[in-house]
């Protein structure tokens, strides 16, 4: 495996969806692909051809990239057995029909199809521009101590050649009979031979394709099977329970996983995957958890000691409850002690942060998502300082909203209280998981929190850092970690335990989540964020709001991306003036039709575009409701953010300070500049 890898050039396309048990496929470059006969055949024992051509556009794709690609193709038997039906039916006589017909022989089933078989790898490798080479195989080839040798340089030549060799069974002078079922050979049927040659050629990787889309636990039809991930013998080997073979090929998925745990104990990780998935071997090589993984080390990744999702939550529970319990200065020391533990380990957490952002911009994220991710010392000293002020900040829980003496000595009291566990998906940001855990313990709730990928080294340094001060009388398992992206799916059927989903992404996000839960969902989706600047308003003050808006941290969520200005103020010396303080602080102007006509600026494509750069959107519009309508309309879901409430500023003398107005389904005026507005966990008695 020490050829060098280029896997990044596929690994950077979606790294969110990456698994860091996936990791080696950064180093892998040659690979050898089997596609069995399911996959290669239709129900009909006719070609599959739309998966057929899916198979050799990855192919190409990889190719083209720089990757060794040698395809072990089954599907030769099968495509002859279908067309010597054929041809045995067309010229059978009506006697004949009315005998039941024997079965053809397998050799010569071979024989017929293989060509074919090949002739369709060659017609559509050709379409693709990439040339395809046979090689046929037999048992006793490998018996020959010279054909090794001669094996290797032919196909080392022509992947040099940047030809796919095509490798088969040369079943027709095989000589072994069906239903070949004999195992006592050098290989004995496709999987085998193709671990043999991912040995033999000093391949890195082995995928292997069927028509289900890994390992299950059980028969895949069995509706409490689930597929395993990452397979160790010691766990997985004496508890799975084979279902019936495909209805075509030798060995089904038994003879798979043989092969791919003897592919995997000589050094060449396989993974099996489905065959009917357009995209299987790109996600693969982009370390994407998909299909089961093989590997030798697997049994020192410590799967086994994983814990499930319901004992992630419950503990979570339990801790709240304990948490709940403690007295509001107890709760306050918590949240002290964080911030001093931050303050302690500023240079481990810069450190496991560094690492995040080389791996981030190895793998070509834009730069906006990686100032995200940055943490710099000031930025660890200003988390610590915002924990502290949240400690300060009154005692949420318990306040009395209202008392009703319902009867002589029954007094019915309304109050708030913690809502219990909270399953939290945050994006790139790892300061979001201070904040968010923070305000979590203040409030008496416990914590499941999901971060990007990305950020996953960050993320887990500071969860260490915030349990490690947690006191044994509420318990570390307070604030749970979610690793792996596959536990969301379950941890989203908890109902039972987890009390609110807070999603903070994209729209589809949100949606995919509010369909696959129960659980109440307070959902984030795409907003822009405004400032509207008033013909009657303070230019001096609107100049330091906008900006600070823009140029503080213009990667934030909470960072203006539009500014709308009062007609009345175009070509004014005070937004001449702000104009030209943006362009020194490198900001990139984009006009709105208006703006664009008369100022002679880029033309922006779309008022919903969230720029997360020093760039913004400018317009000009009528008056004050003229803002208003605009906002509601390209701003409108820019609703919730979990540690600011920060929405479209607007600078207007009729106001004694600056306001914030809220647009989700009603506005809200806030009656003053909360720069650091907290958003505090709780519920009332009567709902949320």
């Amino acid at each position: 495996m020490g050829r060098g890898g280029i896997g990044g050039a596929v690994a950077a396309a979606d790294l969110e969806n990456s698994d860091s048990t996936r990791g080696f496929v950064r180093d892998v470059k040659r690979i050898v692909v089997k596609v069995g006969t399911a996959v290669v055949t239709g129900q009909n024992g006719r070609l599959a051809m739309g998966r057929l051509g899916a198979l050799c556009e990855q192919v190409k794709e990889l190719n083209f990239q720089g990757y060794e690609v040698i395809l072990v193709t089954s599907g030769a038997v099968g495509v002859g057995r279908q067309r010597l039906k054929y041809r045995k039916l067309i010229n059978s006589s009506f006697a004949d029909l009315q005998n039941p017909q024997l079965d053809l022989d397998g050799k010569a089933c071979a024989a017929v199809g293989q060509s074919g078989l090949m002739a369709i790898y060659d017609t559509l490798f050709s379409q693709l521009d990439v040339t395809s080479s046979q090689l046929l195989v037999t048992d006793r080839d490998f018996r020959d101590p010279s054909f090794g040798h001669q094996l290797r340089e032919t196909v080392v030549s022509l992947l040099d050649l940047k030809v796919i060799p095509v490798f088969n069974e040369n079943d027709a002078i095989s000589t072994r009979r069906a239903p070949y079922e004999d195992s006592s050979g050098i290989f004995w049927d496709n999987d085998s031979l193709a671990t043999l040659l991912a040995k033999e050629l000093d391949a890195d990787l082995l995928i292997m394709l069927s028509d289900v889309e890994g390992l299950y636990s059980g028969p895949p039809s069995d509706p409490q099977s689930k597929i395993i991930h990452t397979y160790i013998n010691e766990k997985h080997g004496k508890l799975i329970n084979f279902g019936e073979k495909s209805r075509v090929g030798r060995g089904g998925m038994q003879a798979k996983v043989a092969a791919a745990v003897t592919a995997a104990s000589k050094g060449v990780p396989a993974v099996i995957a489905s065959g009917f998935v357009t995209d299987s071997i790109i996600k693969i090589m982009r370390g994407e958890k998909i299909g089961t993984l093989f590997h030798n080390e697997a049994n020192v990744w410590d799967c086994s000691k994983e814990v499930t999702t319901r004992e992630m939550a419950v503990a979570a529970k339990d801790c709240s409850r304990h948490l709940q319990n403690l007295s509001s200065e107890e709760r306050k020391k918590i949240l002290l002690d964080i911030a001093g533990a931050l303050d302690a380990n500023v240079d481990l957490i810069i450190s496991e942060n560094e690492a995040d952002l080389a791996a981030a911009q190895d793998s070509g994220y834009e730069k906006s998502l990686v100032a995200r991710m940055t943490l710099k010392a000031g930025k660890i000293t200003s988390l610590a300082e915002s924990i502290r002020a949240i400690a300060d900040m009154e005692d949420p829980i318990s306040h009395t909203l209202k008392k009703t003496e319902v009867a002589k000595d029954l007094v019915f009291e309304k109050m708030y209280c913690p809502l219990g566990v909270l399953l939290i998906i945050f994006e790139s940001r790892p300061d979001a998981l201070v904040q968010i855990a923070a305000l979590a313990i203040r409030s008496g709730n416990g914590l499941l929190l999901k971060g990007g990928k990305e950020a996953m080294r960050s993320n887990t340094i500071l969860h260490k850092v915030i349990t490690s001060v947690i006191p044994d009388v509420v318990g570390k398992k307070l604030i749970g970690l979610v690793k792996s992206k596959d536990e969301i799916a379950d941890l989203l059927k908890l109902d039972d335990v987890i009390d609110l989903v807070i999603p903070r992404g994209s729209n589809r996000l949100v949606s995919q989540i509010k369909a696959q839960t129960k659980i109440p969902v307070l959902g984030h989706a795409d907003g822009i964020c405004h400032v509207y600047i008033d013909k009657s308003a303070d230019m001096d003050m609107a100049k330091r709001i906008v900006l600070d808006a823009k140029v503080d941290y213009p990667a934030a969520c909470n960072a203006m991306e539009t500014l709308l200005v009062h007609k009345d103020l175009n070509k004014t010396e005070g937004l001449d003036d702000l104009l030209m303080e943006l362009a020194k602080e490198g900001v990139v102007i984009y006009g709105g039709p208006v703006a664009h006509d008369t100022l002679k600026v880029p033309k922006v494509d779309s008022f919903h575009h969230e720029y997360s750069s020093m760039a913004c959107t400018l317009e000009f519009v009528d008056d004050v409701q003229s803002a208003i309508d605009h906002i509601n309309r390209y701003g409108r879901y820019a609703g919730f953010h979990l540690n600011i409430l920060s929405m479209f500023f607007f600078c207007y003398t009729k106001f004694d300070c600056l306001k914030y107005f809220v647009s989700v389904h009603t506005q809200i005026v806030l009656s003053q500049l909360i720069r650091s507005q907290q958003i505090l966990f709780y519920n009332k008695l009567t709902g949320i």
